[in-house]
Order: C-alpha cells, then structure tokens, then sequence
C-alpha cells in the first residue's frame, strides 16, 4: 500500500510541474497578438514621412464576435493598449489579451496612438495642430473584419490615416527685392509670422467605417512651420474649407513691412482622410494670388493631381 501512495504522489507532482512548465513557456494556444503595419501610406513627421511603426509606439486594440458590421458594448478585448516592443519588434499588450473560443469568428479594430474611446460611432475629437502633438493628432484606424480564429495568430492590421495633412508653400514676387544691391538676383523672401486656416477643429469618429464628420464652429488652426516659405499641420476632413490668413512679421519698412493676407479660393479646398493638399501662393506687396501649381491632393503614397488656376486676388489687411 505505502508503495501505491508513493506513485501517486510522483504523478501528481509531475502534472504539477508540467502545468508550471507550459506557464513559463510557449504562449497559451488561445493568446491574442497582433501585427501591425501602416500599408501603402506613411506616418507623418516634420523631419520625413515614416513608413513604420516605432519603438514606443502604442495602439488600443478592440475584438468582438457576432455581427462584423457592428461593434456590441460586451467586447472579447475592449482597449487593451499595446506597445511596440524594440528589441524584440512584438506588440507587447498591457493585459493578456485571449480568443473567447478556438472555433468562433472574431473582428478587430485598433485606433493609434491609443485613446480613450466614447463611442464606436461617434467619438469625440479634437484636433491639437501644434508641432508637439503632431504624432498624436495623427490617428491612424485599423479595422479587420474579415473573420479570424484563434489559429489565425498573429491578427494582421493595416491602418489608415483619419486626419487630412494641408500644406501651403508661398513664392514672392519681385517687388520684394526691390531697394537691394543690383548684384541680388534671387527674389527675396518676406518673414512669415504664422500661417492659419479657417477650420473646423472638431469631428466625431465612426471607426467601424473610418469615417471622420466634422463639427462645432469654424476656428483659426495654426500651421506649423517647416521652412519660412512651408507650412504644414494635420487637419480635420471637411468640406467648406476655403480660407488662410498669412500674417508678416518682422521684415524691414523698405521691404513692405509687416501685414497680414487673407486668401479666399473660390471654391473648396479639398480636405480628406488619409491625404494631402497643397496650396501654392504667390504673395506681392499689395496681392495673394493662387500660384500656376495649384492646388494638389495627393495620397501618402500615390500622387494624384487637381488641376488649379489663378483666381481674383484678396485685399491686403493691414
């Protein structure tokens, strides 16, 4: 009898050890992980578009099953924050993140960077345009719904850009240079104090359909300077838009001192998801005209071109 109790005991002792080992080991079979990618388009940047996510990088990662076409309020994993490791390149969660079953078909949303999120069909935004929260007005939406299990690992999301990106590039006539030394051929470049668009800064969110509505009242959204000559700053999707306020500061009396142009196109100027428009003006000392370039609305990745022409120029505001 004493040898029988022994045997068992050595078995239950080795089941132990066995369930400790496959802790400590391989991922359980019904763990969650993802792969992330930003696809065709880029991640902006002041210094150069990013075609990747980087270390630190973080996303809040969603999954349900039922109907794919609607997000329920009971959620398998509900904003689980993930952070791209460096050294190893993984998604590393804040929380285990698990398949409710082996056989059920799952759907997927991630927002990056990750936020708090309201509501999957209207989430409230805000749009920051300052250089410091650049990265994070960039918000990126990834949906999967294609239907995955659990032996579908990793889960593959490919986000999309939410915001529009507006840059305005300016040229200077002649008249700028007059007064210099003879022996200057290059136009000279007036100061540009700041750059504003006249904007909607606020939207609701519909992530299921990466759908951005913009709200509220229009508002002065400041441009972020690259170079004295191009502004740039993300925006939120809108149609109406139509105005910028280009304001001069400290240049000298002879060179026309300091004033502030307002230039009004005749119709919209395009705003959309996942793209950007470039204005192109012309500033003389007493007119802002629309540059022979136009204005371009191009994807992240692949250009495409809306042809624009010079329109009546707006008076100058002193």
């Amino acid at each position: 009898m004493k040898q029988y109790i022994t045997f068992f005991v050595t078995i239950a002792a080795a089941l132990v050890f066995a369930g400790c080992n496959k802790g400590t080991g391989a991922p359980d079979s019904r763990t969650i992980t993802v792969q992330a990618s930003i696809g065709s388009m880029t991640k902006v940047a002041y210094t150069g578009d990013k075609s990747a996510f980087a270390a630190g990088d973080n996303l809040a990662l969603f999954a349900w099953t039922g109907d794919k076409t609607a997000i329920p309020a009971t959620l398998v994993v509900n904003n689980v924050v993930n952070t791209l490791d460096g050294e190893s390149g993984l998604w590393k969660p804040a929380t285990q993140m698990l398949w409710d079953d082996m056989t059920t078909l799952h759907y997927f949303m991630a927002v990056a960077p990750a936020r708090t999120v309201k509501s999957f069909t209207a989430d409230p935004y805000t749009l920051d345009s300052s250089a410091e929260k650049y990265q994070e007005s960039d918000l990126l939406i990834a949906v999967n719904d294609s239907g995955l299990k659990a032996t579908d690992n990793p889960v593959g999301l490919t986000f999309d850009h939410a915001m529009a990106k507006l840059t305005v590039n300016l040229k200077f006539r002649n008249q700028w240079t007059e007064g210099n030394p003879p022996s200057q051929k290059e136009i000279t470049e007036a100061l540009i104090e700041s750059v504003e668009a006249t904007a909607k800064d606020h939207a609701t969110i519909d992530y299921i359909h990466k759908a951005v509505t913009a709200t509220g009242e229009w508002a002065l959204v400041a441009m972020n300077k690259v170079e004295n000559a191009s502004w740039t700053t993300l925006m939120v999707p809108q149609e109406g838009f139509r105005t910028l306020t280009i304001s001069l500061g400290g240049n000298d009396e002879w060179l026309g001192g300091n004033g502030t142009y307002v230039f009004t196109h005749s119709a919209d100027i395009p705003l959309v998801s996942g793209k950007v428009t470039t204005v192109n003006l012309i500033i003389g000392r007493d007119q802002i005209t629309l540059d022979k370039t136009g204005i371009s609305i191009v994807d992240w990745a692949e250009e495409a071109t809306i042809d624009g022409k010079v329109i009546d120029p707006t008076q100058l505001l002193i």
